[in-house]
């Protein structure tokens, strides 16, 4: 009677990177720096309503036809909201299991827990929850439209100074991106570490251009609703 054999398959270099620590923190670096070149690029975009609602309008109708003729009209959009989906899902969840894996490692409560979850960590998960559902908020509000009651479809100006005419969306906003700040304050020299750029001697840029990248970041969203409340945009 010949016996049977069971082979069994070695995890592909995908599913090996995924299921490890070091992997998923890899993920959570490239897909962070995948978000921060785009964040990089939406502020320098939205910064263009200081020139007035021809520039702004037509900076959106570029933005939708961009690509062309190769892409069809608004291929290149889809395209980027596919990938950066994917970065903020992948982010997203590699941060919930890396917690779940950090919480299991030491699942006995003890007095100085507090002091060993350090600042930097507390601030980069509850600033992920507060982003997470600001980018639900923002996407209602200003991509479909959804809890702008003011807002005309193909009018993008018009929209953006409708939706910072109301309070509390700037309250909402203003809250969001210095959480925002934070989360790329930390998130960035955690990248560095996490893909091996830093050393001793480039500690200190890399804090500095961390630094700088959150504050030029945060300021510049957040003169967008602080122009609009000031009446520099209307």
């Amino acid at each position: 009677m010949a016996l049977a054999t069971r082979t069994e398959r070695s995890p592909s270099l995908i599913g090996f990177v995924w299921h490890s620590t070091v992997g998923k923190k890899a993920v959570m670096a490239v897909t962070g720096l995948v978000m921060l070149a785009y964040l990089v690029a939406h502020m320098l975009g939205n910064l263009k309503i200081f020139f007035g609602a021809g520039e702004f309008n037509a900076y959106a109708h570029w933005l939708r036809t961009l690509g062309g003729p190769v892409l069809h009209h608004e291929w290149f959009l889809w395209i980027v909201r596919a990938v950066l989906a994917a970065s903020v899902v992948l982010h997203g969840v590699a941060a919930y299991q890396l917690s779940r894996r950090d919480l299991a490692a030491r699942p006995a409560r003890y007095e100085r827990r507090r002091a060993r979850t350090s600042y930097a960590t507390r601030t980069m998960r509850w600033g992920g929850v507060v982003l997470g559902l600001f980018l639900v908020w923002h996407l209602l509000d200003l991509t479909t439209l959804t809890v702008n009651p003011n807002a005309q479809q193909g009018h993008p100006y018009e929209n953006l100074v409708a939706s910072f005419g109301r309070w509390y969306v700037n309250v909402v906003y203003i809250v969001a991106m210095l959480a925002l700040g934070l989360h790329i304050r930390h998130g960035f020299w955690s990248a560095a570490q996490t893909l091996g750029a830093n050393s001793p001697r480039r500690d200190r840029a890399f804090k500095a251009t961390a630094d700088g990248l959150a504050a030029l970041l945060t300021l510049g969203f957040v003169a967008v609703p602080i122009g609009v409340m000031t009446g520099i945009v209307s």
